[in-house]
């Protein structure tokens, strides 16, 4: 049944095109512009302290930074964004973009704010709009796991190579700026790098006790949920740029590509050098 089920499918996808073909003489179907999406992936410029393993940021809030920052806004505002997405709660964007644009928000260091409230403000977008979902992280049921059936030395392992990179990342701040921070991080090859950690963690399991295939599964899920708020937001002709967390932009990325009707936008193409 499967089997003619599959084979039914294709069958269809291949003649529908032939199908909704214009008849002759008939009106050329309307194109509709994608919608064309920017993934910023962002390490957190807060120091909350709430990843595994963390970069440790320079104060954002001096001149320096903020210089910097401004920058990196004037490079994204020639995308000429009309909408900006961010890792936060929709209550807590709405009234905090509120003050913002009043003047009467109290200084913050959080990238929703350094990043995605001055980046629409710049830009003159339509608004700035919560994309964030909550999910579960069972990474100590995973850790007990590895500890007492001999997957200890992988995780180990897979922990220290994160933080060489989050010291990397730590360093490359303090040393080349929050520009150049950002654009290492979006590199496709380095997006892919960090999100090998995530297929690797599948190895810790064994038989029906597979503590690696439900945390990837949460961590999938909630990106899923983010894809969806995206999928939600986006309407032909917008060009929105989105703020998260670096550790989601390859799933973010795959929804943009993957998705008709969405054009991915590289932020390498825009950051400033």
């Amino acid at each position: 049944m499967r089997l003619v089920f599959r084979l039914a499918f294709a069958a269809a996808l291949m003649i529908a095109p032939q199908a909704i073909a214009p008849q002759a003489g008939a009106a050329e179907p309307v194109t509709l512009a994608p919608a064309q999406v920017m993934i910023v992936g962002v390490f957190h410029m807060s120091n909350p302290g709430r990843d595994l393993h963390n970069v440790q940021v320079p104060d954002v809030l001096e001149a320096k930074p903020q210089g910097e920052i401004a920058a990196v806004a004037g490079a994204l505002a020639r995308f000429r964004p009309t909408k900006v997405g961010v890792e936060w709660p929709e209550d807590i964007v709405a009234e905090r973009y509120k003050a913002y644009q009043a003047g009467t928000l109290a200084p913050s260091r959080n990238e929703v704010v350094q990043l995605g409230f001055r980046l629409a403000k710049d830009a003159h977008a339509e608004g700035v709009y919560s994309l964030d979902a909550d999910g579960d992280f069972p990474y100590e049921r995973l850790k007990n796991f590895a500890a007492g059936q001999g997957f200890q030395p992988l995780l180990d392992q897979l922990s220290a190579q994160t933080q060489v990179q989050v010291d990397l990342q730590s360093r490359m701040l303090s040393e080349k700026g929050i520009a150049a921070t950002l654009r290492y991080l979006n590199e496709p090859a380095q997006i892919q790098a960090g999100h090998a950690f995530y297929r690797s963690l599948l190895r810790i399991g064994k038989d029906s006790d597979q503590p690696g295939v439900d945390l990837v599964t949460a961590w999938y899920r909630r990106n899923f949920l983010i894809c969806a708020n995206l999928l939600a937001l986006a309407k032909p002709g917008d060009r929105i740029v989105v703020f998260f967390g670096a550790g989601h932009a390859q799933l973010l990325r795959q929804c943009v590509t993957e998705t008709p009707g969405l054009k991915l936008v590289e932020p390498n193409d825009y950051l400033p050098r």
